[in-house]
C-alpha cells in the first residue's frame, strides 16, 4: 500500500454501529446521510480514507471531514448542519409575491 497511513482510527461501539447500519438499510434515509454512514463504517472496518472515498463516491478530504466529525460528536455529527442563507420568498398565506407570478397552480 502506497502513501501515508491515516492517524484517524474509528472504533465503533455496538449502538453506533447498529445506528449506522439502520440508516443504510432504511429506505427513507437521506442519500447524503447514508453515504456518510457508509464511509464511516468502511473506515471503521479498516478501509483507508481514499479507498472508502472511492467506494462511496466522495473525495478523500470529505471522508476525512466526516470521520473527524463522527469522532468528535458521535452519530449526531453526521447530520447536516443548519445553513445560513436567504429566507424563502414565497408568501406564507399563499398570496402573490412580487416576482413570483405564474408559479402557483390553482
Amino acid at each position: 500500500m502506497r502513501g501515508r497511513r491515516s492517524a484517524l482510527k474509528v472504533e465503533l461501539d455496538e449502538q453506533d454501529k447498529a445506528q449506522l447500519v439502520r440508516w443504510l438499510r432504511a429506505q427513507n434515509t437521506p442519500f447524503g446521510l447514508a453515504r456518510r454512514a457508509w464511509a464511516v463504517l468502511l473506515v471503521a472496518g479498516g478501509q483507508s480514507l481514499a479507498g472508502a472515498g472511492r467506494q462511496v463516491g466522495m473525495a478523500e478530504r470529505h471522508v476525512r471531514k466526516w470521520v473527524r466529525r463522527f469522532m468528535q460528536q458521535g452519530v449526531a455529527g453526521l447530520s447536516d448542519a443548519h445553513r445560513s442563507g436567504r429566507p424563502p420568498v414565497f408568501s406564507p398565506r399563499g398570496g402573490s409575491v412580487f416576482g413570483q407570478d405564474g408559479l402557483r397552480i390553482t
